[in-house]
């Protein structure tokens, strides 16, 4: 298990669990990040420290600091 930030870009993960308040969970489980998802990192942006992923064929976008609190298996 790693976080969703130690994935390379391109690279695809199962998420396995959230961290953090109840509202940020309730957030991400609202944009389809729900346990046994995969989800796919598909890339970073320098400027801004945001990750973009790719889940359900929907794209979004994160902070990398909400995408430290996001586990998968890769």
């Amino acid at each position: 298990m790693v976080r969703l930030t130690e994935l390379a870009d391109g690279q695809v993960g199962r998420l396995v669990g959230l961290e953090g308040d109840r509202a940020f969970r309730r957030r991400l489980m609202e944009l389809g990040l729900l346990p046994g998802t995969p989800v796919r990192v598909v890339r970073r942006a320098d400027i801004g420290g945001v990750l973009e992923l790719e889940v359900r064929r929907a794209r979004l976008t994160v902070r990398t600091s909400e995408a430290r609190l996001v586990l998968v298996t890769p």
